[in-house]
């Protein structure tokens, strides 16, 4: 996986950008890099992202990228990407980037659209591109460009490079999958007799690899009628420590039932597949 570097500069450290070498090459100070004239806008992503515990998830965005007439993006030396970041941006917050530098289509002599995507690994530890728990809910875009000038990339005279960040350019929820199942005490019922109907609510537990209970959450219990296409919430019900979901509904007409979550910031709403209960 190719990753930002951390470059010591004379000023301090200063997040470089290593879209083309792998962190482990990042070379050795040799002064301060020059602020590249350029910046970022217009920023597309996904409003929410949902992450399970084993699949790789990519995500697209695009951006334009506005900059100076001595600014070569055409040039092989010259990268640029957007990537997302959790909380404050700093060089010691948790970052997701893609597995490639982003592509751009030059719209005029000083502007360029860039597309290119975000490589979530959650099978990963947190350092290798995976997820902690505590990181789910909302993540900032940021976005970079570096320019080698013709430097060595593994040696470079920092001062004859060009970069640029830019943080708070939008935001995207990454989320906690969730999955949530329905089943029926009976599929069978005569008219104007109750049946139970249960479920269990579940989500991504990122550091287990595993999905745990998700306890405390409304739920609605939904009919379809059979013939029609529209679920028609009957109750709510509350998930209990165990993510279970327990309650009677009354059997006036032959259809679909179904559990419903809206979900939160954390965790992103699901329904469970409707189970077909005749009335008799």
């Amino acid at each position: 996986m190719r990753i930002r570097a951390t470059v010591a500069a004379v000023s301090g450290a200063l997040a470089l950008s290593a879209l083309a070498v792998p962190a482990a090459q990042a070379a050795t100070d040799s002064g301060a890099p020059y602020t590249l004239n350029a910046s970022f806008s217009n920023v597309s992503i996904a409003s929410a992202i949902k992450v399970g515990t084993t699949n790789e998830v990519t995500v697209s965005y695009s951006y334009t990228l506005t900059h100076g007439a001595d600014v070569n993006i055409a040039a092989s030396d010259f990268y640029t990407d957007a990537f997302l970041y959790h909380g404050t941006y700093s060089d010691t917050a948790p970052e997701l980037y893609g597995d490639n530098p982003a592509t751009c289509t030059a719209t005029s002599s000083t502007t360029a659209t860039c597309k290119g995507s975000v490589n979530i690994y959650p099978a990963n530890s947190p350092s290798d591109g995976g997820l902690m728990n505590a990181w789910a809910g909302s993540w900032s875009v940021a976005a970079e460009a570096v320019a080698f000038n013709g430097q060595n990339q593994q040696s470079p005279d920092m001062s004859k490079v060009g970069y640029k960040d830019q943080s708070g350019l939008g935001t995207t929820l990454v989320q906690r999958n969730s999955k949530l199942t329905t089943t029926v005490s009976a599929t069978s019922v005569y008219k104007g007799k109750t049946f139970t109907v249960s479920g269990k609510l579940t989500r991504a537990d990122w550091e287990k690899h595993t999905y745990n209970p998700v306890g405390g959450q409304s739920v609605k219990l939904q009919f379809r009628k059979a013939g029609t296409s529209t679920y028609t919430t009957i109750k709510t019900v509350t998930t209990d420590s165990y993510g279970n979901l327990k309650t009677t509904a009354t059997a006036n007409y032959s259809g679909y039932w179904r559990y419903s979550y809206a979900g939160i910031s954390t965790t992103p709403g699901v329904s469970a597949t409707g189970v077909y209960v005749g009335v008799k």
